[in-house]
């Protein structure tokens, strides 16, 4: 028979080895991913760590544990940062801490997986669609089949499903008619694995979807924000580094335009002037035919000043 205090001595010191197992990863690791556990074993469990080993520290844990832990981080005043870790302590998780970059890591992750049976109540991860078969089943229960609105037909003294059936879409509520039917079929529709569920970067956090995103992907938002800003700034009037080069091209062509309709003149007008006077000289130069273009809007009457917005490379309602 085991000893009382024996026990509770044993659970305090792996409580206490685990305290300083977290403290240590918060202190050197600069970047966390989130991860769900729902439905993940111990086993499964293990192979995740031994594939992460060099790479990440996957801890696991009591949700009061961690947090008390990270408060008294943030407590010494020099981890202010892991205040956004706080929210993201809830339900089934853990943290896996790294400096590798993160989609290696959360690609390591995602590749343990098993599959598994539907359970009855839990919600589909994923869809399962049935696709047209013969189940082997004998025609005495077509019944369960037309319960569930399946087609069938009787082949060879069996009963053959005649579409593709998709039975649960991702959310879907297993019911008991869902997991008879696939125990039956003998399809195990689901695999279960941690899941990546929230990015903590250099005290940032963010949904972990973002790291699909390219470097494109990335610049083409970017850009579209640029551009939305810049529209509002030109309309209500107030300047801002996206709208100051629409700005300035408008000042330019305004100027441009007062140059050529009179004796005025500066640098850069002073060349349309010369290419407009003289338009042999214009064309036999080697840059010519980028600069023509120019000439050509230089000399047609402005429009309106929201024409500035494609002459700078921005559209100003994209």
């Amino acid at each position: 028979m085991s000893n009382p205090a024996s026990a509770a001595e044993k659970r305090r010191v792996r409580k206490s080895q685990y305290i300083v197992r977290l403290n240590d990863a918060l202190e050197t690791y600069q970047n966390v991913l989130v991860v769900q556990a729902d439905n993940v074993g111990s086993n499964q469990m293990q192979q995740v760590r031994l594939a992460l080993r060099k790479k990440a520290v996957v801890i696991m844990g009591k949700n009061t544990l961690m947090r008390r832990v990270i408060r008294d981080k943030i407590a010494t005043g020099k981890y202010p940062a892991l205040e956004a870790l706080l929210p993201l302590v809830v339900g089934n998780m853990g943290f896996v801490f790294t400096d590798a970059p993160l989609n290696e890591v959360r690609s390591v992750i995602t590749n343990f997986k098993v599959p598994a049976a539907a359970r009855l109540g839990t919600f589909a991860p994923n869809a399962v669609i049935i696709p047209p078969m013969n189940t082997g089943l004998d025609p005495g229960q077509t019944s369960f089949f037309q319960t569930l609105n399946i087609s069938t037909k009787i082949v060879k003294g069996a009963i053959e499903i005649q579409n593709e059936v998709t039975l649960l879409r991702p959310g879907d509520k297993v019911s008991a008619s869902h997991v008879a039917l696939l125990d039956k079929l003998n399809i195990r529709p689901f695999q279960y694995g941690l899941v990546v569920s929230q990015v903590y970067e250099n005290g940032t956090v963010y949904d972990a979807k973002i790291l699909d995103m390219s470097q494109a992907d990335l610049m083409n938002k970017f850009m579209a924000g640029v551009t939305k800003v810049a529209a509002l700034s030109l309309a209500v009037g107030i300047p801002t580094a996206a709208s100051m080069p629409h700005s300035v091209g408008n000042a330019f062509k305004k100027l441009l335009y007062i140059s050529l309709a009179t004796e005025y003149t500066f640098p850069l007008a002073q060349k349309i002037k010369d290419m407009l006077a003289n338009p042999g000289a214009f064309a036999a130069a080697p840059a010519a035919g980028g600069s023509s273009g120019a000439a050509a809007a230089a000399a047609e009457p402005e429009k309106e000043s929201s024409e500035s917005e494609a002459d700078m490379g921005f559209s100003m309602f994209d």
